[in-house]
């Protein structure tokens, strides 16, 4: 059995699994926003309150998918658009904070990994694995191994800028909005949940989250259906200039 924690920029959610890939207990709590410590502490609470659940007397292996990564060079957490976790050594914090060993992997990569294996892309050559969320992801999948380059980012693709961009009801995609790597335009800072929002309030100048611009659009309000059409076209010319159909 083993313990699977997914670190989200929203929510923490965590499971046990048993030798079969069974699901045993399964929880999710609120990621303490901005708070390090809290998310340390966060994460040690939940693998504590899963193994009371699945009743467990003894630790489980623990596995962590996180929206950053480790350096290789300093083993110090980079590229995490949960920007509390940069530079921290999340592997060592975590480890101290559960009593034993941590496994840490960039989520999207563990989506990609996953759905290469035994998901929607099992059976492919290459299979590209896109995460759209608090943040935006990816990672790619070749012969069944993941691929993780010198700097463990190869398949990162939400700091490329978003390609064609153009004027679109009334809103002038360049430069862009600025992004938390420092740059403009970055396709995060237009496909990622806060991301539709702002889009959002740019053009309507009302604040709505994405859950709720999407349950309006379904609803067919105009405005909230006039900015997911944008956010969807903007997710079809960011996937054809990675995509080689």
């Amino acid at each position: 059995m083993r313990i699977g924690v997914d670190l989200g920029g929203t929510k923490i959610e965590g499971i046990v699994l048993d030798s079969s890939g069974s699901i045993c207990a399964r929880q999710r709590i609120m990621t303490p926003r901005g708070d390090y410590a809290a998310t340390v502490v966060g994460i040690r609470d939940l693998v504590t309150a899963l193994e009371r659940d699945a009743g467990l007397s003894k630790q489980l292996p623990v596995g962590v998918g996180i929206p950053g990564t480790v350096s290789p060079t300093t083993d110090l957490i980079k590229n995490a658009n949960s920007t509390c976790l940069i530079g921290e050594r999340l592997n060592r914090d975590l480890e101290s904070a559960l009593g034993r060993p941590v496994r840490l992997a960039n989520d999207a990569d563990c989506f990609a990994i996953s759905e290469a294996v035994d998901g929607a892309g099992a059976g492919h050559k290459v299979v590209f694995g896109v995460i759209l969320g608090t943040g935006v992801g990816g990672g790619i999948v070749v012969d069944g191994r993941l691929l993780q380059g010198p700097n463990a980012i190869t398949g990162e693709w939400g700091h490329n800028p978003l390609p064609w961009p153009a004027v679109i009801s009334g809103i002038d995609e360049r430069p862009g909005l600025k992004c938390y790597c420092g740059r403009e335009g970055c396709i995060e800072t237009f496909l990622s949940g806060p991301g539709l929002a702002v889009d959002h309030e740019r053009a309507t100048r009302r604040t709505m989250d994405a859950a709720e611009i999407i349950k309006r659009a379904s609803a067919h309000h105009g405005d909230a259906k006039a900015t997911l059409d944008r956010y969807e076209g903007r997710i079809a010319r960011a996937l054809a200039s990675v995509i080689n159909l």
